[in-house]
């Protein structure tokens, strides 16, 4: 099999002076994770879930003084997209995203003719005859946060220690969730003076004798890991196939398992850790 026969065509598109909310809402009504970015019915960029994740925590000083919902493609697009030909085996398409660190290759051939992206790599490989093992593939650094811990914490460990993913703990230490870079990039959007969203409490004096609280004050607060992490997928056991840790990541839509050896979290596979096993 080649590229065009695992492809997604026809692509969305998206002229450059729309918004990043705009993206976004495409994003999610269609469920994909790239759009490509014409004028005059010719390609000149893509955006992804992914670069708006990296975008958008870069925070620069031109975003800052901008609503998010006035942020125009252009700026936060790929100008320069890496392409594959249609003909292209899917071993090589696998090298060159986990080469340039992507997860969507535009197919051209004179024109864009589809988009192949990792989900569709991983379905193609879900359904091999591979023998790879999980415990031979998947990163068993694992990083950790609590679900206490404020957003702009989790961005920096994020940051520091170069990863795409991390578990939310609660106070036992017992896993409760998880957050990627890609949710990062639906979660987390500065304001217009690149302030991170919070949220509001309200505290409460004692009850009444007639038990009802009286509300004392509204204070606001930053959103923590537990605001905006997602509910922890199944977990894969180390011992599985590669194959099957594909086909779960595909089936509940996410691109990264916790591995586990009987009831202990061991380590974490990802779509990248696929990609590299494709051959």
């Amino acid at each position: 099999m080649n590229v065009d026969d695992i492809m997604s065509s026809p692509v969305f598109t998206i002229a450059p002076e729309e918004t990043v909310a705009y993206a976004r809402n495409l994003m999610l009504k269609h469920k994909i994770s790239t759009l490509v970015v014409a004028k005059n019915e010719e390609m000149i960029g893509i955006v992804t879930k992914t670069d708006l994740a990296k975008r958008l925590a870069q925070a620069e000083p031109m975003w800052r003084r901008r609503p998010i919902d006035k942020i125009p493609i252009n700026m936060v697009m790929n100008e320069n997209p890496i392409t594959i030909y249609p003909g292209a085996s899917i071993a090589q398409a696998s090298s060159l995203m986990v080469e340039n660190d992507i997860n969507s290759l535009p197919v051209f051939n004179r024109e864009v003719m589809g988009i192949v992206t990792g989900a569709d790599i991983m379905r193609y490989f879900s359904e091999q005859d591979v023998k790879t093992k999980v415990s031979e593939i998947m990163e068993e650094d694992i990083l950790f946060v609590h679900m206490h811990h404020t957003i702009n914490h989790v961005i920096h460990e994020m940051e520091v220690n170069k990863v795409k993913h991390l578990i939310v703990n609660d106070d036992a230490s017992e896993a409760v969730g998880m957050i990627t870079s890609n949710s990062m990039a639906f979660n987390v959007m500065s304001d217009n003076e690149g302030n991170l969203p919070s949220k509001n409490i309200r505290m409460t004096r004692r009850s009444s004798p007639a038990e009802q609280k009286e509300y004392r004050y509204v204070k606001e607060v930053p959103l923590v890991a537990e605001d905006i992490m997602t509910e922890l997928p199944p977990g894969v056991d180390m011992k599985n196939k590669a194959t099957y840790a594909a086909k779960i990541m595909v089936s509940e839509n996410t691109i990264t398992l916790p591995v586990v050896n009987g009831e202990q979290v061991v380590g974490m596979i990802s779509r990248s850790d696929i990609l590299k096993a494709v051959e």
